[in-house]
């Protein structure tokens, strides 16, 4: 079953349906709207997290209050982050958690991430999945100073 596709803008840092030439909306690879749903829905911050935004808002999905593992990730807890190793490290770690059920559920074979800086001051986060239908690689410019240029869009899923 195919799920409607998401149009992801490195410029913005948004995503937004997919619309197909005549502006009716467009079908997406299941595993890679998996991925950008698990990416960028906010996992609530863990009690330990520093909050960047000076609020006590730690956001989250209000249905993980009922659910034995939380969806989304803490990727958001990085938008105001200084460019660092370590924020790298937090990007991979953020990351792999959210993706994590793919794996435990049976979903992907495997996941990979790896970020790195893509000038001038965002990051770049490719994410290979495969299953035993396929694989997928998605690729998103995140944080301030977002560059297009600097990774695939990731609106178009490449098959590996």
């Amino acid at each position: 079953m195919s799920t409607i596709g998401i149009a992801w803008s490195n410029v913005t840092g948004q995503g937004d349906w997919a619309r197909d030439a005549a502006g009716a909306l467009a079908m997406g690879d299941d595993l890679a709207m998996s991925i950008w749903m698990s990416l960028f829905t906010d996992r609530r911050a863990a009690q330990d997290d520093r909050l960047t935004d000076g609020s006590e808002d730690r956001r989250g999905w209000w249905a993980d209050a009922y659910a034995d593992v939380p969806i989304g990730s803490r990727l958001w807890l990085l938008d105001r982050a200084v460019r660092s190793d370590e924020t790298l490290r937090r990007a991979e770690a953020y990351a792999r958690e959210a993706l994590a059920w793919l794996v435990t559920d049976g979903v992907a074979a495997r996941v990979e991430v790896s970020a790195q800086w893509a000038p001038p001051t965002s990051w770049c986060c490719a994410l290979p999945c495969s299953t035993a239908t396929g694989a997928v690689t998605i690729s998103a410019s995140i944080g301030p100073g977002r560059e297009p240029e600097t990774c695939r869009s990731p609106g178009r899923p490449s098959r590996i």
